[in-house]
């Protein structure tokens, strides 16, 4: 059985590789529009805990292939998911000065280059996944199932509502609704992107993609948790701001031991999802108890 530290080096050499790809996505000659790619890559190339990526890259190793093989459908999910935090930043959004330590980038470019980049992004992150060197069958379901994960019906859907919802007292159904298109869907689409690089069982598909959602709900209880309880130096940006913003969220509607019993119940049931369809599990176990316990 593996140990932490060797779960640990699998995720950083994972990140290795999403890190070297992504520059090279965002590289070539000099253009006329070279501010608007140095905006791209300022997001893109920010750091961060790359999980989404990761979990893409992992779920395509087991389903039977070599991770590598998913590496652009890994890619095209961070530019994915880069753009919505680019656009959530903008003062029409959330209006955050600060994510992962650094200004945002509507802070250093402005903010009709922060709304290209954003734009620019979204496109390259499709772009990035039908260029995959793949079956056409498998990057057409890749592809389809990032448009869902991005759209009404998924991450824009789940930020229109969380807007609208502002200044109300929101209920627990209807927070659940707003994390499970906000923030669940592209977990979602992660791991499913990686299944379908490899060409996985459907079995394998729908294990991952309740895996996906179970840990994006997760991931939202804590996140929600740490702008309460976290600081600057642990999120890379001021917390509080949903109070600021007031929004009702999972850690102010339930309180913060409801929150965290909902992330236990919420992680053992992802674990269980993989467990019946994969052989090699002991990964994404890890990454999930990470993620439940993580402080920013």
């Amino acid at each position: 059985m593996m140990k932490n530290n060797e779960f640990r080096k699998i995720y950083e050499s994972y990140k290795l590789l999403i890190e070297q790809r992504l520059d090279m996505c965002l590289s070539g000659e000099r253009l006329p529009q070279e501010t608007l790619r140095e905006a791209m890559r300022y997001s893109l190339l920010a750091g961060g805990k790359r999980i989404r990526p990761v979990l893409t890259l992992e779920f395509c190793r087991i389903s039977g292939e070599p991770p590598e093989l998913a590496l652009d459908f890994a890619c095209a999910v961070e530019m994915l998911h880069t753009y919505s935090l680019i656009h959530d930043d903008l003062p029409c959004m959330d209006n955050d000065d600060f994510r992962r330590g650094k200004p945002t980038n509507h802070r250093v470019f402005g903010q009709w280059q922060a709304l290209l980049a954003g734009d620019a992004l979204q496109a390259e992150a499709f772009n990035t996944a039908l260029r995959a060197n793949l079956p056409a069958e498998r990057i057409v379901i890749a592809a389809g199932v990032l448009g869902g994960a991005a759209g009404y019906e998924g991450m824009c859907g789940g930020q229109y509502l969380d807007i609208i919802g502002e200044d109300k007292e929101l209920s627990e159904d209807e927070l659940n609704t707003i994390c499970s298109l906000k923030t669940a869907a592209l977990f979602m689409a992660a791991c499913v992107m990686g299944c379908a690089a490899a060409g996985s069982t459907e079995e394998q598909a729908l294990a991952a993609a309740r895996f996906g959602a179970l840990l994006g709900m997760a991931f939202q209880l804590r996140d929600d948790i740490l702008d309460l309880e976290g600081s600057f130096d642990q999120m890379g940006k001021p917390t509080g701001s949903d109070i600021k913003n007031k929004k009702s969220t999972f850690a102010t509607k339930l309180g913060i031991e409801k929150c965290r019993n909902a992330i236990e119940s919420q992680t053992s049931l992802a674990k269980e999802a993989v467990d019946r369809a994969f052989s090699e599990t002991g990964f994404l176990k890890w990454i999930a108890d990470e993620l439940a316990l993580r402080t920013g």
